[in-house]
């Protein structure tokens, strides 16, 4: 029986154009692929957003394996600036070069193909695997692996455990596992006050004075200093504006941006909590009052390490000689989305180039990684089934 050749399939959905949110293609190859090695594949579409769900095995399996991942890419920005075509697909030097050739479209490759060759090779018995795959993570993500999950509550479909096939390692395949995400949220801040004349500041209320005051408090204050899993909260100001095209004018509002990545010390309404608070201190001094809208991308979480972090831990080191570090750095990703639906984990390729002009990624790393997943795969199975979610 031939194996499916992960590269070829990189390659082949490299050259589908998927920016977010168009499918390009990509999904209608992955269903077909996967359909023709026992999958039963469903098209979970939302909002114009396309998204595919898969499962090998029976529904309501006493072990279900799930892997989740995303079809879509960010812009290329100026293509005359690439090396390559970057939706050519092109393998030069043993490099396979293109957007998505390290987010992620090799790493849904990498587990679209191990979970085939398992599935031809493998009976059924009492397990399964569920493959998730968005063309809606690059994006806002409101209809892409959350679509998938309130589609799958409402057809009775559940993961037991789940891996994220994003690019997790900095310079070596196999030297981390994300095994948390921190939580980011932007805090839209709107300061009003009394316009006036600038020579005249007593019979004005100046919001940008009470504003930079707010700001300062919020910039010098210290979070945290980190947590067993996490480093320390951040916070960083990304705006101010007034719109005031007058400089003798006192203008009557000003916005800022706040952007805080925070670790599980603190939660979106706990930080809510805190920037009301310092506003109204401020507001009690200056007289300016402050509107705070929060916009959150995602709750900071993490899976301790256990049986599933052990079993992907031990798949990489079986294969790569490297015990990974286990981090919760970085930004957000799908993950934020399946950690309320099961046990979750990241591992995928080395993400230097991603986002990048010259996207690309060694084809022995795509090849190194499929192996890494076939082996998650097998050993995953070969245990007995689990008493509950947590365990293995």
């Amino acid at each position: 029986m031939t194996r499916i050749d992960p590269v070829d399939l990189s390659a082949r959905l490299i050259r589908c154009p998927t920016v977010t949110p168009v499918e390009g293609g990509a999904l209608q190859l992955l269903e077909a692929l996967l359909a023709s090695c026992g999958f039963e594949c469903r098209r979970v579409d939302r909002n114009g957003i396309a998204n595919l769900f898969a499962r090998w095995g029976q529904k309501g399996a006493a072990r279900t394996f799930g892997f989740n991942g995303h079809t879509d890419v960010v812009p290329v920005g100026d293509a005359a600036a690439w090396t390559h075509d970057p939706f050519g697909g092109q393998i030069v030097d043993g490099e396979l070069w293109g957007r998505g050739a390290t987010d992620m479209k090799t790493g849904v490759a990498a587990f679209a193909a191990a979970a085939a060759d398992f599935a031809r090779q493998t009976r059924p018995g009492d397990g399964a695997i569920i493959l998730t795959i968005t063309g809606d993570e690059e994006g806002i993500g409101a209809d892409g692996t959350r679509a998938i999950l309130d589609w799958m509550e409402t057809e009775g479909e559940r993961m037991d455990v789940c891996l994220v096939g994003e690019p997790t390692c900095p310079e070596r395949l196999g030297d981390m596992i994300k095994i948390g995400r921190r939580g980011a949220l932007m805090a839209r801040i709107t300061a009003a006050g009394i316009q006036g004349h600038s020579a005249y500041p007593h019979r004005a209320k100046n919001p940008l004075t009470a504003l930079v005051r707010f700001l300062d408090r919020l910039a010098s204050h210290e979070l945290d200093r980190g947590t067993a899993h996490f480093d320390p909260s951040t916070l960083a100001i990304t705006t101010i504006d007034t719109g005031n095209a007058a400089d003798n004018v006192i203008p009557a509002r000003a916005v800022a941006k706040v952007n805080i990545r925070y670790n599980d010390a603190h939660s979106s309404s706990s930080l809510d909590a805190w920037l009301r608070g310092e506003a109204a201190r401020v507001t009690a001094e200056s007289g300016v009052s402050f509107d705070i809208a929060l916009e959150v991308w995602g709750e900071s979480f993490v899976t301790q390490p256990g049986p599933l972090v052990e079993l992907v831990a031990g798949a990489v080191k079986a294969e790569t000689g490297l015990s990974p570090e286990l981090s919760t750095t970085g930004g957000t990703s799908d993950a934020r989305f399946i950690r309320a639906h099961c046990p979750v984990v990241e591992f995928g390729l080395v993400g230097k180039t991603m986002h990048q002009v010259d996207e690309r990624i060694e084809v022995d790393q795509i090849i190194g990684l499929t192996a890494i997943y076939g082996r998650i795969l097998r050993n995953y199975f070969g245990k007995a089934a689990p008493n509950d979610a947590q365990s293995l």
